[in-house]
């Protein structure tokens, strides 16, 4: 039973491995294209760029929202639609809520990454 624990375990570390590596690859095409800071009176930040052959435009926020609910988890970023370079279906679809929960694995490690770091580079603390 032993042997058996071990090789789960060791699958598991593998896929753990793996899917850090490709999120690795995939934050390595990280570009960000267009800043767009908006006025002062509404705040936030607009933010275009794209990842792992997907287009993304992100509203993004120096602090967090005065509403969890309004907020992608802790991200500081209230609205983010993803979608494939060179098509118009979106992938991904948060506007301060779900409207299109990521429908594939690459678009939700897309909206993972974002959701970890977008709001630190474009507000680098």
């Amino acid at each position: 039973m032993d042997g058996m624990k071990t090789q789960d375990q060791t699958k598991e570390k593998a896929m753990t491995t793996r899917n850090e590596d490709d999120a690795t690859q995939i934050l390595e095409t990280l570009k960000i294209t267009k800043i767009e800071r908006r006025s002062a009176n509404v705040g936030g930040a607009w933010v275009t760029g794209t990842m792992g052959g997907h287009r993304f435009d992100a509203l993004v926020f120096a602090d967090h929202a005065t509403e969890s609910e309004y907020e992608l988890g802790n991200s500081r970023i209230s609205k983010i639609s993803v979608q494939p370079i060179g098509e118009r279906r979106m992938v991904a679809c948060f506007d301060r809520g779900w409207e299109l929960r990521p429908t594939t694995p690459i678009a939700e490690e897309i909206v993972d990454l974002l959701a970890a770091g977008l709001a630190e580079t474009v507000y680098a603390c």
